[in-house]
Order: structure tokens, then C-alpha cells, then sequence
């Protein structure tokens, strides 16, 4: 066996699917299948049970998929620690953004970070803020930009990017838009629409619904602001964003801050170790993208 085949082991066992893993691995459906199938015949067990849909391990799959595992990483380990004694980076660095949630500073840190580091290969995937919790907590990727509920999630490493109550926005002529104050209980009388659960600012919203037995009407949900705002302006629904979010469609809606919600939604930078120098780096270009020096 060779760390290749071990790499489209793994990576069947995480997609649960030849076809993602094929797409993760960058190569064919078709060689992906055949290194699995000589793997097998090297091993003398079938890893995988194929008869359904979803590809889940045999009994032997689960006891090889750890050391697996290992054995990749403690290969990953050893151009680690060569590249600190020679000054160069090399490897793979998987990257999480949450959906929706385009942010111009991660990508110049990837590109800062593209520049000064040729020899690593950045991939870089969307998901839920749950989703890639999880991925990170698996090792299954290196570093994500996720939303949390006011508080970042527990056992991991993380870097806070903003921090933001939330806002309902309408556009002119809505009822709320000539309030002085809106509340929660303001909002239940009108149809809203938001970002879907699993985000930062959903679970805020959710969660201070919750606690004032509020019910409000979900009627729309998109997981890219620019959406949820195009809505809210057709008069659809009321928008729920950050203020931040919220102020990039000032000509078109007028935001009130929802008094009653303190929690604040939060975007963050988060990752398990920075033993990885890639990933230290990667921190590096992260910090100097997103914080912006005081101008004191």
C-alpha cells in the first residue's frame, strides 16, 4: 500500500461518496475506485459496503480508517518539520467559509499567504457554521471562518472578526420603518426573512425568539445577504442582518437595531492546533487582513 491510496481511503470514509471523494482528491471517479479495490486485495477485506447510496465502512474500514489517519499525518508531519529547519512550507491547507458570508479580507490573506508560501496548496470550501465546527474539530479541514452566537465555539482556537447586534430592515413606506425603536414583538406581526439555521446570526435570532416564547414567520431564507436584502426591498419580508450588512443597503432600507436582542452575532476565524507552521502563517496573513491598526 502507498500513502495515495490512503488519502482516497480516508477521504471516501469522510464523503461517504466515491464521487465527492474523486472531486476532493482531484482525480477521477474511476482511479479513485481502483486504488480502493487494490487496497483492498493488498488487505485482504472489503473497507467499504457499497450496496447502498451512501458508502459507509465495513467493520475492517473502521478499524484501518484511524490508523489511516495517522499514518497520513505522521507523513504530513515529517515535510513539517523539514520545512521550519529549511525555512520552506509545503503541503495542503484546507480552508472553511461559511455560505453567504463573502469577506475581501480572507481572500487577500489567501493570496498574501499564495505569494509568500507557492509551495502549499490552499483549497478552499463553503458550508454551514455547524458543518465546518465539526469538520474543524475532525480535522477534516485546517481553519474556518464561521457565524456564532455571541461566543465562539468551545475546545477550539479562535481569532473574533466582528461582533454585531442584529438589525431588521424594510424598505420605505413599511410600518417599521417609521418607528422610533423596534423590537422583537414587532416583528411577529410581518413575514421575515433571514439566513437558514446553522449561521451565526440565525441562532441569535432563534435563540432570543425562543426565550420570549416568540414565534415569528420564517417565510424566506437565503444564505447570501445580497439576497436576503433584494427581498426584504421588494417588500417581501423584513430582513434580519448584521449592521454592518445592514449598512451596505442604506439606499434602499432603513435598519433599526432590534432593541431587545444584546446577543451579538459573531464571525470568526477558528482552528484546533497551529502546530502546523502553514497554519501559523496562515493566522499571520489573517490578523494583518482583518485587524486594521489603530489609527492613534
Amino acid at each position: 500500500m502507498d500513502l495515495r491510496q490512503l488519502e482516497y481511503f480516508v477521504a471516501v470514509a469522510e464523503e461517504q461518496n466515491f464521487t465527492r471523494a474523486a472531486e476532493r482528491v482531484h482525480i477521477s471517479q474511476s482511479g479513485v475506485s481502483a486504488q480502493i479495490r487494490q487496497l483492498e486485495r493488498e488487505l485482504g477485506a472489503e473497507l467499504f459496503d457499497r450496496s447502498a447510496r451512501t458508502v459507509t465502512l465495513t467493520v475492517a474500514g473502521k478499524a484501518a480508517l484511524e490508523h489511516a489517519r495517522s499514518a497520513l499525518a505522521a507523513a504530513g508531519a515529517v515535510g513539517q518539520a523539514v520545512g521550519e529547519v529549511t525555512g520552506l512550507i509545503r503541503g495542503r491547507l484546507t480552508v472553511g467559509m461559511v455560505i453567504g458570508c463573502t469577506l475581501t479580507p480572507l481572500f487577500d490573506a489567501l493570496a498574501t499567504f499564495h505569494q509568500a508560501h507557492p509551495g502549499v496548496e490552499i483549497s478552499l470550501v463553503e458550508d454551514s457554521s455547524d458543518r465546518l465546527i465539526e469538520k474543524v474539530r475532525a480535522s477534516t479541514i485546517d481553519l474556518a471562518l464561521i457565524g456564532a452566537a455571541n461566543t465562539t465555539p468551545d475546545g477550539l482556537d479562535a481569532l473574533t472578526l466582528i461582533s454585531e447586534r442584529l438589525v431588521a430592515a424594510v424598505p420605505a413606506g413599511h410600518p417599521l420603518a417609521k418607528q422610533r425603536r423596534v423590537a422583537l414583538r414587532d416583528l411577529v406581526a410581518h413575514p421575515i426573512v433571514c439566513m437558514p439555521r446553522g449561521t451565526g446570526m440565525r441562532t441569535v435570532f432563534d435563540q432570543a425568539c425562543a426565550a420570549q416564547s416568540l414565534k415569528p414567520t420564517i417565510a424566506l431564507q437565503a444564505s447570501a445577504a445580497d439576497a436576503i436584502a433584494d427581498l426584504a426591498a421588494r417588500g417581501l419580508a423584513v430582513a434580519i442582518l448584521s449592521d454592518s450588512m445592514a449598512a451596505r443597503y442604506r439606499d434602499r432600507l432603513t435598519a433599526h437595531t432590534i432593541d431587545d436582542v444584546d446577543t451579538p452575532a459573531v464571525l470568526a476565524l477558528i482552528w484546533k492546533s497551529a502546530h502546523s507552521p502553514g497554519i501559523r502563517e496562515l493566522l499571520a496573513h489573517s490578523r494583518e487582513a482583518f485587524i486594521k491598526p489603530d489609527p492613534t
